[in-house]
Formats: C-alpha cells, sequence, structure tokens
C-alpha cells in the first residue's frame, strides 16, 4: 500500500464543460486528473469528481487540506495544523 503523496501548491488549468476526475493521491501520471494510479497502488483514497458546467479557470488543491475539495483555499501557504 503506497501513502498518499501531497503536492506543495495547486495546479490551475483551464478547463472545458465536462466531468472531471481529479486525482487525491498524488500518484497519477496526468496531475490533477486521476489515471487509476489510487487503485495500482493501493493508497485508500479515490478521486473527487466534479460537473463542469461552463469552461473557467480552476486551481485545483495538491495539498490535499483545503476545505473545499478539489478547489484551493490557500491551504498549502498556511504551516500544517
Amino acid at each position: 500500500m503506497a501513502a498518499v503523496k501531497p503536492g506543495e501548491r495547486p495546479i490551475v488549468v483551464e478547463e472545458t464543460p465536462g466531468k472531471k476526475a481529479y486525482c487525491r493521491c498524488g500518484h497519477s501520471a496526468r496531475l490533477p486528473y486521476c489515471d487509476g494510479s489510487h487503485s495500482r497502488q493501493g493508497t485508500g483514497v479515490v478521486p473527487t469528481v466534479v460537473e463542469i458546467t461552463e469552461p473557467c479557470r480552476k486551481a485545483i488543491c495538491q495539498c490535499l487540506r483545503t476545505g473545499n475539495d478539489p478547489w484551493c483555499d490557500g491551504s498549502h501557504s498556511r504551516p500544517p495544523p
């Protein structure tokens, strides 16, 4: 079983409408999107799935401490609890 691998900063993407699965394990080769690594690595976490309704710019949390999953809320810039 692999440990979850948090990042240090969000990944900013220009999103298009549709269903998106954002990686929460940190092992995906397609960050910020899930590629199924959580299953292969046995991390015990699952992706966060959201529906994007219109084109937009989004900051996807990678530190895994946001209070607004999957969107960055600046938690990466504060000391861990």
